[in-house]
């Protein structure tokens, strides 16, 4: 087991667009995966390692709904068992890979790397915007070579903003202003209110007001690796901070640091708005200034792991804007420390 991330949780393996009836390979917590559609059109996600010479399946193919070999034509059902061996009749009753737990929700395929007796989908991260049919919008996946809390300690933190994303949605009234910090068992929240500033560029041209405004940033992290961002921005003075967003934009942002590796991990995300719903132009415009937005963030992150890499024994230190990455990583902690108590069964259904 790694040090760095809890195994019993669930996690965005991919898309749901990207699982279909061809093989697809992911590492989700340093195990080797590969997710495919049923008949049914249901996912299913087998250890990607042959039990016959460990070549992964996903360079073989599909039969039906089971997974065959590329190597020696072994066939494997979605529940992991073998069901045809070249050459005999008799099945060796050992020959099985193993079949993770997977869900599709919330236009994910979700994945349990951990014990599977524990994988209860009523513990999938609600996301209710991305079905909404009141909100609108899009998102993609982008893997970056670094740690997946790197990532977090990104986002509960956003008065980076104002250096990294200065020519879209940072300015300098972000950085200094005031804002609450909350935490629970495996919750963390940060709140923050700009009042009667200048929107940055991006908010400016998604509320179409120059003038004065008043914005809000409330990020809200679950262990171990979801959050969603409650931003936008009104007019100053038309009761946003009391309460009432009407009169401005507002967005959900959803952001999923899956971790693949100890070192690297898929970054899912999406951007969701509650107007112009129905104009597609308009999702594209933001999923493109989305995508740009994210390369700075990737930029960044994966400097600061190799500069982590080259001075291992550094310690850190936090600031007070710090106080959300910090619950985060302690929930995180929580949890593995449990499942250290716990030792995880891994056993082929």
């Amino acid at each position: 087991m790694t040090g760095s991330f809890p195994l019993n949780a669930w996690y965005a393996a991919a898309w749901d667009a990207e699982v279909g009836r061809t093989l697809l390979s992911r590492t989700i917590c340093n195990r080797k995966m590969v997710l495919y559609r049923r008949t049914d059109g249901l996912p299913a996600a087998l250890e990607d390692a042959c039990w016959h010479r460990l070549v992964p399946l996903s360079i073989g193919s599909l039969v039906g709904d089971d997974v065959r070999c590329g190597y020696h034509g072994l066939v494997f059902a979605p529940n992991g068992r073998c069901t045809h061996m070249p050459s005999q009749e008799t099945i060796n009753p050992s020959a099985c890979v193993r079949a993770f737990p997977v869900v599709e929700r919330h236009r994910f395929v979700w994945v349990w790397p951990g014990d599977p007796a524990l994988a209860d989908p009523a513990l999938i991260p609600p996301l209710p915007w991305l079905d909404d049919p009141e909100w609108a919008g899009d998102g993609a996946m982008t893997e970056v070579k670094a740690d997946y809390r790197l990532v977090i300690d990104n986002l509960m933190d956003l008065t980076h903003e104002t250096f990294v994303h200065g020519s879209s949605i940072g300015n300098a009234a972000l950085a200094e202003a005031p804002f609450e910090a909350f935490h629970g068992e495996r919750t963390a929240r940060v709140e923050r209110w700009v009042l009667d500033q200048p929107a940055p560029p991006f908010w400016a041209g998604q509320l179409g007001h120059d003038g004065p405004a008043d914005r809000w940033q409330i990020i809200n992290f679950l262990a171990p690796a979801t959050i969603y961002l409650e931003v936008g921005v009104a007019p100053a003075g038309t009761g946003a901070p009391e309460g009432d967003r009407s009169q401005g934009v507002d967005m959900r942002v959803i952001h999923l640091p899956t971790p693949s590796t100890d070192r690297t991990c898929y970054y899912f995300w999406a951007h969701m708005r509650n107007y112009r719903v129905h104009d597609q132009g308009q999702t594209r415009r933001v999923l493109a200034a989305g995508g740009g937005i994210m390369a700075e963030d990737e930029l960044v992150i994966e400097a600061q792991q190799r500069a982590i890499d080259d001075h291992p024994d550094h310690v850190f230190y936090n600031l007070n804007i710090d106080a959300g990455s910090m619950w985060a990583r302690r929930a995180i902690d929580r949890m593995i420390a449990a499942e250290v108590a716990a030792p995880i069964a891994v056993a082929a259904e």
